[in-house]
């Protein structure tokens, strides 16, 4: 049934045609009963010419409601003109009336409005009701007018239904086009965001090699020309390999200056106590615990662990309300960092975390998978059963390959 509906709406002409060829055939079978009767005086031949054009009306009124519009019309006028009775193929004028309303032109619609209101009293005129009195004809007149006013009325009602969705479905797609950009502007804030981050610490830790490497060569005068080569190669490459991630990576950090021009290591898990402090201080309650061996881990593993912990926290304080409290859980597994974050407040819409981040310049969920994910970890984050929300993820001490 649904592929017969769907073909049917691909072939609006094609169903127009097989009424048009119905109400045709119905047409010339009236006229052809009619045909010597005293109340009848219009010959068959030009009866059935007139039923022809207003079927070929019905057929061709979705392709062409204007120019169809004004063949009816110029038909109708040629009926009153040559004293052709109306017939059954004079029901074209209540379609193309509803047709013209629905799809055509405004001046064709208005068009079409004035001509239903003045079809009934025309025809009234130029074939009166015999033995009917003045209100009786007025009476006739009214109710043949009903038709044409409610075809005009619903097919009017019609343009206006599919005018509104419509707009709905403009404004649908221009949503959805523009939240499909925003996601898009926000993965790549964030990532320029967090390719400055890894920017500071890894360049942090050439300094740190570079350093190390020249004092080296400074005060192992007594060592061997060889191992002299080998610390002045690695300070060498160290350089250079700071220099171009700084060329390389410049245009992330423009109009960023750091203090006295040197890099400063970006925060790392010992320093998420005083984060939980200064929550702390802020009136936020905050039960943190360390469980395992707490040992060194990777730059990038670490960072991760703080803005996550950043992340979470700074949303409890701004969606967990008034009484809400928190408890940060850091695990040391043999193979990674384990982190889950829970609090017990109005729990924030996920949208939230999705629209909106710790300080305004992240996406919440985004960017933490952005930053989880850049390690090669995973995240879970939601609602707790109970109220409040929870985010868990596990770090890796290998990014995933």
């Amino acid at each position: 049934m649904q592929r017969l509906y769907d073909f049917l709406r691909r072939h609006p002409t094609g169903v127009d045609s097989f009424w048009a060829v119905v109400l045709f055939g119905l047409s010339v079978l009236s006229e052809a009963n009619l045909q010597g009767t005293p109340a009848h005086r219009a010959p068959l031949a030009g009866a059935v010419a007139v039923s022809a054009v207003l079927c070929l009306v019905v057929a061709l009124r979705r392709r062409f409601p204007e120019p169809m519009l004004l063949v009816a019309l110029a038909t109708g006028l040629a009926q009153l003109v040559l004293d052709l009775e109306t017939s059954v193929a004079d029901f074209a004028m209540l379609v193309i009336a509803y047709t013209v309303a629905t799809m055509g032109a405004p001046w064709a619609s208005r068009l079409a409005l004035v001509a239903s209101f003045c079809a009934a009293p025309m025809a009234q005129l130029r074939w009166p009701a015999e033995h009917a009195s003045f209100l009786g004809r007025l009476a006739i007149v009214a109710f043949q007018t009903v038709p044409f006013a409610l075809a005009w009325v619903l097919g009017d009602s019609m343009r206006t239904r599919r005018a509104y969705f419509e707009q709905l479905e403009e404004r649908a797609a221009r949503l959805e086009q523009e939240r499909e950009a925003q996601s898009k502007v926000a993965v790549a804030a964030e990532r320029a965001r967090i390719a400055r981050e890894l920017h500071d610490v890894v360049a942090h830790n050439v300094s740190v090699m570079v350093v190390q490497a020249d004092g080296a060569a400074y005060v192992m005068d007594t060592a061997p020309d060889q191992a002299r080569t080998a610390l002045e190669t690695i300070s060498s490459t160290g350089r250079q390999a700071l220099a171009e991630m700084r060329r390389l990576l410049g245009v992330l950090r423009t109009g960023e200056h750091q203090e006295g021009g040197e890099y400063v290591p970006q925060p790392d898990v010992e320093q998420i106590d005083e984060l939980i402090e200064q929550c702390r201080g802020s009136g936020l309650p905050v039960d943190f615990k360390v469980e395992g061996t707490p040992r060194p881990l990777p730059s990038g593993v670490e960072l991760t662990a703080y803005r996550i912990v950043q992340e979470a926290l700074t949303n409890t304080r701004k969606h967990g309300g008034p009484n809400a409290g928190a408890s940060v859980r850091l695990v040391y597994f043999d193979d990674g960092l384990g982190l889950l974050v829970e609090d017990d407040g109005n729990g924030a819409p996920q949208e939230l975390y999705e629209e909106g981040g710790a300080d305004g310049s992240g996406h919440g969920l985004i960017g933490m998978r952005e930053r989880v994910g850049m390690v090669g970890g995973t995240l879970d984050a939601g609602p707790r059963p109970g109220g409040g929300f929870r985010i868990s993820a596990l770090l890796p001490l290998k990014p995933a390959h």
